[in-house]
């Protein structure tokens, strides 16, 4: 059990040892987290979204439509890859891309960004403070920032190759919040799959963290154990 509550407990306490180390020398302390949090996300944003495209296309799938909008980069993106669009409903989305019908495919499209919290992301976390701790914190807690985009989809690929929901495409999705109204309207919506999905989703995001934990555990100590 107390195994169990450490792998449950273990992404909000390392948030809370990393931010009570960095506040410690007082406003100044917060000024820098907060400074390194956005500049961490603008620089996430994306790098998140160009590794799914690579993930796909070295999964052996096809890219032709990368979003990301101009306020993370999206104009100076497009001159350098043909792809991507500085546009788009998201602060970036892949929006086109063809996985030949392979589940696999599809899956690694999805995982791809998630490297970044299996290493650096959670060694970050776990090791910097002030600006370093905050410019970690995208990277660290994607897994998190995502149970309703990414981690739901992947959820969703699982789940439609179970017998109960094989072949329910509509399932899929990495928007939830405008999945649900769809379903919504069909006849039957298949609700209990939706549920699984998620579940799954937020299982996968705890593993993945946990992961990143290991590596950064036999990389070098955390804060609260170094100070």
């Amino acid at each position: 059990m107390r195994a169990l509550r450490t792998f449950f407990a273990a992404p909000v306490t390392d948030v809370l040892d990393g931010l009570e180390h960095s506040l410690a020398p007082g406003a100044r302390g917060l000024a820098l987290v907060v400074a390194g949090l956005l500049a961490g996300w603008w620089v996430y944003v994306p790098v998140h979204e160009l590794l799914h495209a690579a993930a796909c296309w070295l999964a052996g799938g096809e890219v032709s439509r990368l979003e990301i909008s101009p306020l993370y980069g999206g104009a100076l993106l497009a001159r350098l890859f043909p792809f991507v669009v500085a546009e788009g409903d998201y602060a970036g989305r892949l929006a086109g891309f063809d996985t030949g019908g392979s589940d696999l495919v599809y899956l690694a499209t999805d995982l791809g960004p998630y490297v970044l919290t299996i290493f650096p992301g959670v060694w970050a976390l776990r090791r910097f403070t002030g600006f370093g701790y905050g410019f970690a914190l995208p990277f660290a807690l994607a897994p998190f920032l995502s149970l309703t985009g990414d981690a739901y989809e992947i959820g969703s690929i699982v789940v439609t190759r179970l017998p109960a929901w094989s072949g329910i495409e509509a399932l899929r999705g990495d928007d939830l919040f405008r999945l649900v109204p769809e379903l919504a309207k069909l006849g039957d919506p298949p609700w209990g799959g939706v549920i699984l999905a998620f579940v799954v989703g937020v299982s996968w995001a705890f593993v993945t963290y946990a992961l990143g934990r290991w590596v950064a555990a036999r990389v070098t100590p955390a804060i609260a154990d170094r100070l």
